[in-house]
């Protein structure tokens, strides 16, 4: 079997348009991108892919998923095979072993590791905001920096208290295992001592894609040198600081709709640009820029500009990023600072209108700014130019693209004053030799396997005469599960209580008994209802990456359907608002409707009972059959009413 952190690792790695493009010829439609589709014959375009949500949707034949339904589907393979496929495709190595007692209990222990770094994120912030301590340090030391109220909910920071193990003890007389407090790297104990890791530090919590906090940053507020400034946590199971970008959380909303993503290095780097109102930032924490973290904002964009200090060692930075962000096909441009300033500073300085004018006016290409920072020091010497040039020459070599690489040889052409045809020679020089080692690596790693694809066994088609109703409740709670759109004063106390979407509708669905006969429904609806208390639970990530296909897919096709609104509810142009503006009024709508064509099925079936009952001349029977039917007639113009529909009785 695949261990669940390395499914992990190719399922974040397989970005769905690179997987696509392999096969299909995409065009750029918004945030989208449109092709025709591989599974079935057809001349108008209708299959498109979602960088942002990872998914593919065909809206002529109906298929739909993410990266891993994809190769299944066009390769006929399995699910473990098509995660080897992508595995190889990216690079990911797999080592495969049966799943054991011990590997099973991780699985739990992830969750627990998860839990109580929410835990602890919980806590830091409420300590800083309500305790003295908190208060007069941590908070003031961010208010001090000019980070506004709003950014320090936004991104959840805290503060640790300045003790030997007061975050530990709080910790464990809440019920949290000192085991799991330790492999986070939150607790450091040794024979003799506990201590708190972020003791006297304020906390940046890191999130990750789906929001959940997975380490912590800290920054010490004392000046002794021989402390660390910055202090995160280790490495753990759910922690791969390689793979993590602060920010992208909050991100990755504003990088999809910009399509555009910039590239800082530090936690305040971030803050500040988002305090500045730009809000596609990410940081890359301090470590050197690796591929994942590249793959990563690739899911979400393939533009980036790097924006790192102004010093030497911001510009070194920035030059060894250049090259790895150019192989993964990205659109990269650089914006240097003035000497001297760093993101945080240099964002703090100006208005947000400056700041923005000032990033249009100052990114420029990769090439532009490696030749004009490396001319600084070639001077007339013809050795150093010739380094300088193949350097520049090795960038634009690792580009995918033959189109964006010829444009960047006129542009190297012209501002190094070398002919095109000298460029073009060294390039395929070096392009010979990466052919010639990646094929000596494919030779090694091709095995040959007979692999027979899954045909399961054909069963009787089951028409669910609810489908319409329940699809578009279903997708409905994939979006908005968590979100707190009921208010309800209890009679009592008057107490004003709030309930979730995700609540609602099971409650309402639960208190009719309606049950659907779509397993793959019930399914989905059974693990919601086990994590309507989880607040870290992210449905659309949960069921989108499901190793379930047909859930997988399910999941997928719902979220890549377009929303049409109900003639119902529309007339009169009612929905100015959007959706999410309007689930108060739009859930029960659905979840109305959904009861009402029970109730009229319900009476169908009553009517031919009815009428077998006359016929067999079974009065006992009759009298029930009629008894319901009136109740549910009732019943259904109840409903009707509540719809706005007219009844015929």
């Amino acid at each position: 079997m695949i261990d669940p952190s390395t499914i992990e690792r190719i399922l974040d790695a397989a970005n769905i348009s690179d997987v696509v493009s392999e096969f299909v010829t995409l065009k750029k439609r918004g945030v989208n991108q449109l092709g025709l589709c591989p599974f079935h014959n057809e001349k108008t375009p209708s299959f498109t892919v979602s960088p942002a949500k990872g998914i593919f949707k065909c809206f002529g034949c109906g298929k739909g998923g993410n990266s891993v339904n994809f190769i299944m589907e066009l390769e006929q393979l399995s699910y473990p095979d098509a995660l080897r496929w992508l595995a190889r495709k990216f690079h990911i190595e797999i080592e495969e072993k049966e799943e054991s007692q011990e590997e099973k209990a991780l699985k739990d222990e992830r969750e627990s590791m998860m839990i109580v770094s929410a835990f602890a994120q919980r806590y830091f912030s409420r300590f800083m905001q309500k305790e003295n301590e908190g208060r007069t340090i941590g908070l003031s030391y961010l208010r001090e920096r000019g980070i506004r109220d709003d950014i320090i909910t936004k991104f959840e920071l805290g503060y640790c208290p300045d003790g030997k193990d007061l975050f530990t003890q709080a910790a464990q007389r809440e019920g949290y295992k000192m085991d799991f407090l330790e492999k986070t790297g939150l607790t450091i104990k040794r024979e003799d001592w506990v201590r708190d890791r972020f003791g006297g530090r304020v906390i940046f919590p890191i999130h990750n894609v789906a929001g959940r906090v997975i380490a912590f940053g800290g920054r010490t507020l004392t000046n002794d040198k021989k402390v660390a400034k910055y202090l995160n946590s280790p490495e753990s199971e759910i922690y791969h600081k390689g793979r993590t970008l602060y920010g992208i959380y909050q991100a990755k909303r504003d990088i999809t709709k910009l399509d555009k993503c910039y590239l800082v290095e530090g936690y305040t780097d971030v803050l500040s640009f988002h305090q500045a109102g730009i809000e596609n930032v990410v940081a890359s924490s301090g470590t050197s820029l690796t591929i994942d973290q590249i793959r990563l904002i690739r899911r979400f964009t393939p533009n980036i500009t790097i924006v790192y200090d102004g010093d030497d060692a911001g510009i070194k930075a920035s030059l060894r990023g250049i090259d790895m962000v150019l192989e993964e096909g990205i659109n990269v441009k650089v914006l240097p600072l003035p000497r001297g300033e760093d993101p945080d500073s240099f964002a703090r300085s100006m208005s947000a209108g400056e700041l923005t004018e000032y990033i249009k006016s100052k990114e420029t290409d990769f090439i532009k700014f490696k030749t004009q920072l490396l001319m600084e020091t070639v001077e007339d010497d013809p050795v150093s130019k010739a380094r300088l040039i193949n350097e520049i020459v090795h960038s634009i070599s690792v580009i995918p693209d033959a189109i964006t690489r010829t444009i960047y040889i006129k542009e190297c052409s012209r501002l190094m004053d070398v002919q095109e045809a000298v460029l073009y020679s060294e390039i395929r020089k070096i392009q010979n030799k990466q052919t010639e080692d990646h094929t000596r690596k494919e030779l090694q790693e091709i095995q040959i396997q007979a692999s027979k694809p899954i045909v399961p066994a054909t069963e009787k088609k089951i028409v669910n005469p609810f489908e319409t109703e329940e699809r578009e409740i279903m997708r409905i709670l994939l979006k908005y599960f968590h979100n707190e759109a009921f208010e309800f004063e209890d009679e009592e106390t008057h107490q004003v209580n709030k309930f979730t979407v995700g609540y609602y509708v099971l409650h309402e669905l639960h208190s009719d008994g309606l049950i659907s006969i779509n397993k793959r429904v019930r399914d989905i609806l059974m693990i919601m209802e086990e994590n309507l208390e989880n607040k870290e639970f992210d449905p659309i990530k949960f069921f989108t990456q499901h190793p379930d296909s047909e859930i997988s897919q399910y999941a997928s096709n719902l979220l890549a359907e377009k929303y049409v609104e109900s003639k119902r509810w529309s007339k009169g142009g009612a929905f100015i608002e959007s959706e999410s503006d309007l689930l108060s009024l739009l859930v029960p709508k659905l979840v109305q409707e959904y009861k009402l064509r029970n109730v009229k099925m319900m009476l169908k079936k009553l009517e031919h009972e009815i009428n077998e009952s006359s016929k067999s001349n079974d009065a006992e029977k009759l009298m029930e059959s009629i008894n319901q039917y009136q109740n549910l007639k009732k019943v259904m113009k109840e409903l009707s009413d509540l719809l706005g529909f007219r009844t015929i009785s």
